[in-house]
C-alpha cells in the first residue's frame, strides 16, 4: 500500500504538534523540513523517537539546497553539507534525502557535471545505506524542467538516486506529461503533491511560497499528472507539500485533516 504523507511546511505551529496532526488526520508519513527542525530546538533523535512513536514513517528530510554544477571549493561545501545531512536522516530514523536543483549564479549550465554532482552524493548516501532523490525546481537557475532533471539522474546511473517529483514544478510550467509516464516507476523516489491558482504570468516562486493548495483546491491538471503517474508503476509514498499564506493561520489539525481529505478524494476512482 502507499504511503500517504504530509511535509511538516504545510502546517501551523510547533513541529511536535504538526507531527502529532498528521498522525491524528491518519497519514503514515512525513516529511521533516529542515527549517522546522532547526526552529524547533529538539534533536533529530528526539524527533524521530517522536515520529514512531506515533506510527510515522519519515518519508524523506528536505530541502538539500544548490546541489549540482558547482566550482570546486562550493562543490567540496555541498559534500559536507549532505554528510551532515546524512547525519541527522539517520537520527530521524529516515533514509531519503530531498536534493533540488541550483539556484545560485555560481551553478554551471553543465549536465555532465550535474550528473557527477549527483553520483558522488549518491555515493555518499549509499555508504550509509541511503538513498538520494533529486527535483527540478520551476524556478531553477538552469535545470527547472523535470525531463532534464531525469536526464542527468540517468546520466548519473547510480541504484541510490531517483527522481523527485513534485505536481506544482511540472505542471506550473505547463510540461508535457508524455514523458513523465514512460519513467520506471522504481526510478522515482518520492511524489509531492500541489495545486494552486493558475500560474501563467506569474511569478511561480512566489505563487510557490505563498499560495499552493491542496489538490483539487486550485486550477492544475493534477488528474492528469495522476493519470500519467500511474502509467509508470510508481508505488512509492504520495505527500503533500503545501506551502500557504492561508494554512499558516489554519489551525494545525484541521489543515491536516483537509489535507488527508483533499489525498483521498484524489487517489478515488473517478465516476
Amino acid at each position: 500500500m502507499t504511503t500517504e504523507a504530509m511535509a511538516t511546511l504545510c502546517l501551523s505551529g510547533e513541529l511536535m504538534n504538526k507531527l502529532e496532526a498528521i498522525a491524528r488526520a491518519g497519514f503514515d508519513g512525513v516529511e521533516i523540513f529542515v527549517d522546522d527542525l532547526q526552529s524547533s530546538g529538539l534533536s533529530s533523535r528526539t524527533v524521530g523517537d517522536r515520529c514512531r512513536e506515533l506510527g510515522l514513517t519519515v518519508a524523506a528530510l528536505q530541502p538539500f539546497r544548490d546541489v549540482e554544477a558547482l566550482p570546486p571549493e562550493l562543490h567540496r561545501k555541498i559534500l559536507d553539507e549532505a554528510k551532515r545531512h546524512f547525519d541527522t536522516l539517520a537520527e530521524l530514523g529516515g533514509d531519503f534525502l530531498l536534493a533540488c536543483s541550483n539556484t545560485r549564479e555560481e551553478a554551471a549550465h553543465d549536465h555532465g557535471r550535474a550528473a557527477e554532482t549527483l553520483h558522488e552524493l549518491a555515493e555518499l548516501a549509499a555508504a550509509r545505506e541511503m538513498r538520494i532523490g533529486f527535483e527540478a525546481l520551476a524556478w531553477g537557475r538552469h535545470l527547472f524542467d523535470y525531463r532534464d532533471a531525469w536526464k542527468i539522474v540517468r546520466q548519473a546511473d547510480h541504484p541510490a538516486l531517483s527522481i523527485v517529483l513534485d505536481s506544482y514544478h511540472i505542471l506550473a510550467r505547463e510540461l508535457e506529461l508524455e514523458t513523465l509516464a514512460t519513467i520506471p516507476g522504481d526510478r522515482i523516489g518520492l511524489v509531492q503533491l500541489a495545486d494552486s491558482p493558475w500560474p501563467r504570468g506569474q511569478d511561480l516562486q512566489a505563487l510557490s511560497r505563498h499560495r499552493r493548495a491542496f489538490p483539487g483546491d486550485g486550477e492544475l491538471p493534477i488528474d492528469a499528472f495522476m493519470t500519467a503517474l500511474e502509467r509508470t508503476g510508481y508505488a512509492g509514498p504520495l505527500s503533500l507539500e503545501i506551502f500557504s499564506d492561508t494554512l499558516d493561520v489554519m489551525p494545525t489539525g484541521m489543515a491536516a485533516l483537509q489535507g488527508k481529505r483533499a489525498l483521498e478524494s484524489l487517489r478515488s476512482p473517478k465516476s
